[in-house]
């Protein structure tokens, strides 16, 4: 064969449309997330997000019909992760600080919350997107929340916890005089988060 005759193109097969597709759909939702954290849904820009992952803006719409649907789909792979390590077995203040470790080692979750609630509107929430506090109303039956809390209240409490290190940076610097990506913060919010949360329960389980 001349060494100018071109070979032909091989077309590629099941298995390596459906990796190349599967590295195309986690290089768009990683490249989402960095852009809405940064910038919030409505300032994050389809095409600053396909230069960010390195592929054509055409494949938002391919895989996700577009912008709103990679935002769901940031949504659902969240649910995911969260279900890898919110087992009801485990304590309610060990639970808070795996939550706490999850927000520590990748902020862009909860800065995109913090986005969502300074700039999203929303009068009623739907029923589907509303919190379940079924797992903290059979925690409190179990004794591990005192019977006059509110569910709701430690719900808001604990999210707010756990949000502050990561949107609130300034804050932390000036109460505890230490960065909060400083292992030496770390160490010490969660032992106190536990603290806090070991202090909720009813008085016969925290005697116990």
């Amino acid at each position: 064969m001349s060494e100018t005759t071109k070979r032909p193109r091989r077309a590629p097969g099941p298995d390596e449309r459906k990796i190349d597709a599967e590295r195309s759909r986690r290089l768009l939702l990683d490249a989402a997330l960095d852009e809405f954290s940064a910038k919030g849904f409505a300032g994050a820009r389809v095409q600053d997000i396909a230069d960010r992952a390195g592929v054509n803006k055409q494949l938002i719409n391919y895989y996700f019909g577009g912008k709103e649907g990679l935002y769901r789909e940031l949504g659902r792979r969240w649910l995911e992760r969260e279900a890898e390590f919110n087992e009801p077995s485990v304590p309610l203040d060990e639970l808070l600080v795996r939550y706490l470790t999850h927000a520590l080692a990748d902020p862009r979750g909860t800065r995109l919350n913090a986005w969502r609630g300074l700039t999203e509107q929303i009068d009623e929430i739907p029923e589907d997107l509303r919190e379940d506090l079924s797992d903290l109303e059979r925690r409190k039956a179990e004794g591990e929340l005192a019977d006059d809390l509110d569910p709701a209240a430690v719900m808001l409490l604990m999210t707010a916890a756990v949000a502050a290190p990561v949107v609130m940076p300034l804050a932390v610097r000036r109460v505890f005089g230490l960065s909060p990506n400083s292992p030496e913060f770390q160490d010490r919010y969660a032992d106190q988060l536990r603290r806090i949360i070991r202090h909720l329960a009813a008085a016969d389980r925290a005697d116990g």
